[in-house]
């Protein structure tokens, strides 16, 4: 009777302890509820216990991720911007979380609307180019301040925003690509007009080189034949000086050499001067 009586008192105990007894791994926080009233939050890992009627609600303390669907923006210069962002957030406040959001799906919903809201009003105020290009880190940190202000009431902590895409609304693109076409065609325009024009000078730059180098070149052949002819000249009067009759035989025969031929007929009276080395000579021996 007594062994029995101390196995039920054992077994009472274990299961005290069963229900008594939980767990907090080190990517969990717990909030403590006592018929649905918060008594304590547990934030530290390990091993804790509580009355075995309290009931536990767990929360993950780690980054998490939220990706929201791709919204329209209309920026300042009245363009719609379809805007694709995630955010990373984490629960700082779990009993907070829990008054508030309760789970993680309706703490994304949340996140919808806090994120859109900041992110539609800061972005509202920039030109579509500085939301692309130029000023989109600083515009984003601006967003996660705004957004993690708002959130804190719910116990969480918005840690970054970060867009993955903004595009155009597809109405939209083939008016901005004509546009951007457009302009590249009068930027090469322009670009083939200066080639052009430069090529123009450098073309008349070149002519006007060509003619230089070609009077300067005949300018010297001419003076170089000049000379040459004029020493020429010289010569030969150096040499028929120097037996003139000779000179005068030599020049005779290129005549005939040019005015003879197979088909030539010469009338000439017999004294020409034609015929003066063609008359028989009288032989001197």
């Amino acid at each position: 009777m007594r062994s029995i009586i101390t196995t039920i008192v054992l077994a009472l105990a274990l299961l005290l302890f069963w229900g008594s007894a939980f767990i907090i791994d080190e990517t969990q926080q717990a909030v403590i509820l006592e018929f649905g009233k918060p008594i304590r939050t547990v934030e530290s890992p390990g091993l804790h216990f509580k009355l075995f009627w309290r009931s536990i609600h767990k929360f993950d303390n780690r980054l998490l991720e939220y990706d929201s669907a791709p919204n329209t923006i209309l920026t300042q210069d009245k363009k719609n911007l379809i805007v694709d962002n995630y955010a990373q957030w984490r629960i700082i406040n779990p009993l907070k979380f829990l008054q508030s959001m309760r789970t993680v799906s309706q703490a994304h919903s949340r996140l919808d609307d806090i994120i859109y809201s900041s992110m539609r009003v800061e972005l509202g105020t920039h030109l579509m180019h500085e939301i692309v290009a130029t000023k989109r880190d600083s515009l984003l940190r601006r967003v996660v301040v705004n957004a993690d202000e708002s959130a804190r009431d719910y116990g969480i902590e918005i840690v970054d925003v970060r867009i993955k895409r903004a595009d155009l609304p597809p109405e939209n693109e083939q008016a901005v690509f004509e546009r951007m076409r457009a302009e590249r065609n009068r930027m090469a325009k322009g670009f083939r007009s200066e080639g052009g024009e430069e090529s123009v000078k450098i073309k008349a730059q070149t002519d006007r080189d060509r003619a230089v180098i070609l009077a300067d070149a005949y300018k010297i052949s001419q003076t170089i034949r000049g000379a040459g002819e004029a020493r020429a000249v010289k010569i030969y009067a150096d040499a028929f000086q120097q037996d003139p009759d000779f000179y005068a035989f030599v020049r005779s025969l290129q005549s005939y050499e040019k005015i003879v031929t197979e088909k030539t007929k010469l009338v000439l009276t017999p004294q020409s001067d034609l015929f003066k080395y063609l008359k028989k000579q009288k032989p001197n021996w």
